[in-house]
């Protein structure tokens, strides 16, 4: 072999050599870019998965703040409704409570009362009164019970009160208790009683 052959030779390896090198230097390259890559997708999908949460998270908050906004609204309307509706249903019952007044089974519900309260009294002393509007009805309730009756300074919208003063008892049978409590007691979600 000539020192050209040589030459040639030893060129011919180092070159191969130095591709093969350059080969593995370039893949170790692409392997490391590659890693870079992979990495940089994987921070960049976490980062966008979190955006992305974040703004869901932010969205749900803003859909409750606006549901509870629309649930205090609907809760404010439909308590304006059921007021306008007691008051109606209210008025209503004073009517039908006023035309029951001027019935006969008016008189024998006062009869019923003043019994029951002197029943109850027994020998003890007794006052009753009956309302200044059922002032006509005094001497007939008189003349059927035997009770001795006044009638009240006050107004009471009917039915009777009576006191035992012995025992400091006040027997409050009238009308206007006993609608004040109904009114004041009543609940759209089932009367008195939620039935």
């Amino acid at each position: 072999m000539t020192i050209e052959e040589k030459l040639q030779h030893f060129y011919d390896v180092s070159v191969e050599e130095a591709r093969q090198e350059a080969s593995r230097a370039l893949e170790e390259h692409k392997k490391t870019l590659q890693q870079m890559l992979d990495e940089h997708k994987k921070t960049r999908r976490m980062s966008a998965e979190l955006e992305v949460k974040a703004e869901a998270e932010n969205a749900r908050r803003e859909i409750n703040k606006a549901l509870s906004a629309e649930q205090l609204t609907i809760k404010r309307n439909w308590t304006i409704k059921q007021n306008e509706l007691k008051e109606k249903l209210f008025i209503e019952v004073k009517d039908r409570l006023e035309q029951f007044m001027g019935t006969q089974q008016y008189e024998d519900y006062l009869c019923r009362k003043i019994k029951e309260a002197t029943d109850f009294a027994g020998k003890d002393e007794l006052y009753i009164y009956i309302s200044p509007a059922d002032s006509s009805k005094l001497h007939s309730l008189i003349a059927r019970t035997g009770a001795p009756i006044e009638i009240s300074q006050e107004s009471f919208m009917g039915g009777i009160k009576a006191m035992i003063p012995s025992k400091n008892i006040l027997i409050d049978n009238s009308f206007l208790e006993i609608f004040q409590s109904m009114r004041k007691e009543f609940k759209f979600d089932g009367g008195l009683n939620h039935e």
